[in-house]
């Protein structure tokens, strides 16, 4: 059921508007005794979730008892983060998703659904598994605000997702992620309907009663020609409809199509939100299906400091490197540290360019010989600054200090590049 939906390529909502299409939905719900929230982590910084977290903890005040980040993989949030992303939150009301250990089962997916759903790439069966305080919390509701925005093993980020990944454990992470990268990159991003998503509605379908009712609380966000973020929809219901709606506002505004392949292309990559490679590749993702064969990926990215979001994981990527999906998928026949862990295995394809285009990461605390080491090229971080005058630029076509043309993407999270042809 939808509960609110408002949403357009020109709309621009401010908080007030937020804040008041939340409450009118929650006005339309019982009242529960007890309340968890589940909002991304600082990685969706400009998701607006952490308003809407803020703005629902104010509407529900001791009710709401538990807010938990949907980490997925990702180190817990520090203090630090909570204070900038949900601004006035109490701390005490965070919980950690420990995504090895702190686990509940719902159910199985079986595998003869996984072998229909990847076309028979893979017959594995998937577990539905979440986070035990969401299965045994004694909730009456629970709020899952978020983006929807392209993504690359899902096809959109969010709804389910958020579920399933976000509170999940280590097999379902892993096995999802590695079915999504067998299939393809290419047919996945920016989808609606995909093999992943399948998978995760099925779980939905099938176990999710298992579950307190989940309000999906989904926005979509896109710059403005000046650069300025806004959040363009906002869709609130307990039901796949406002994924649905979600999705195709987000195809409209966070696709952009280039009249050519791109030569020489140039991401910055948000301090703030970009630690890793595990985080940061988005900035391969989300643009190689516009990169010029034989053309320059080049990565600005000062808060660089790791590979993986997770140590064992981290330990992985530094270890088998970015060398393309048949390098990756041999070493997975072969190493059992990578056959056991599948999520890591898919983010090693995803990650290369398949020897189609160069990748260089220009980071701010990692060395020469680690980058190098992890297949990618370096670049001296103040030099590429300098050159490409990043500190000032918005996406688009520019050129650099020696009249070199090249295009510049802000964000790459908030995006999806692709050449017309």
């Amino acid at each position: 059921m939808m509960y609110y939906a408002q949403g357009g390529p020109g709309l621009s909502l401010s908080d007030e508007d937020l804040r008041n299409g939340l409450y009118e939905a929650l006005d339309k719900l019982p009242r529960p005794k007890r309340v968890l929230a589940l909002p991304p982590d600082i990685t969706r910084l400009h998701s607006g979730a952490g308003f809407l977290t803020a703005a629902a903890r104010n509407y529900y005040g001791k009710s709401l008892t538990d807010i938990m980040p949907a980490l997925g993989t990702h180190y817990p949030m520090t203090p630090e983060e909570m204070d900038i992303m949900f601004p006035g939150v109490d701390h005490g009301l965070f919980r950690d998703h420990r995504w090895r250990t702190d686990l509940t089962t719902l159910g199985r997916v079986p595998g003869e659904y996984i072998r229909e759903v990847s076309e028979g790439r893979l017959d594995f069966d998937w577990p539905a598994q979440v986070n035990t305080l969401l299965a045994e919390g004694g909730h009456d509701l629970i709020l899952s605000p978020g983006q929807v925005v392209p993504h690359e093993v899902i096809g959109f980020a969010n709804h389910n997702k958020n579920i399933f990944i976000g509170t999940g454990g280590a097999e379902g992470i892993h096995k999802s992620h590695f079915l999504g990268a067998v299939y393809g990159m290419e047919r996945i991003m920016g989808r609606a309907d995909t093999p992943v998503r399948r998978v995760l509605n099925y779980a939905g379908d099938h176990f999710g009663g298992q579950l307190p009712p989940i309000l999906y609380i989904l926005t979509v966000v896109s710059p403005d020609e000046q650069g300025r973020l806004q959040t363009r929809g906002l869709y609130i219901g307990d039901g796949y409809e406002c994924y649905e709606k979600a999705a195709a506002l987000s195809g409209q505004v966070n696709f952009t199509p280039v009249d050519k392949p791109l030569s020489r292309c140039v991401v910055y990559l948000d301090p703030r939100e970009f630690r890793s490679t595990w985080l940061g590749n988005k900035a391969v993702y989300r643009t190689r299906m516009a990169m010029a064969d034989g053309g320059e990926l080049i990565i600005l990215a000062p808060g660089l400091k790791e590979f993986g979001e997770d140590h064992e994981i981290d330990g992985l990527i530094r270890r088998y490197g970015y060398r393309g999906t048949e390098a990756t998928l041999e070493k997975v026949k072969t190493h059992r540290e990578l056959a056991e862990n599948l999520s890591a295995a898919a983010h090693l394809i995803h990650g290369s360019s398949e020897g189609r285009f160069s990748i260089t990461y220009a980071p701010g605390h990692l060395s020469r010989e680690e980058v190098e080491g992890a297949g990618y090229l370096y670049a001296d971080l103040a030099k590429m600054e300098d050159l490409f005058r990043s500190e000032d630029r918005r996406t688009g076509y520019g050129t650099d200090r020696d009249g070199r043309e090249f295009y510049f993407i802000r964000n790459p999270a908030l995006g999806l590049w692709a050449w017309k042809g």
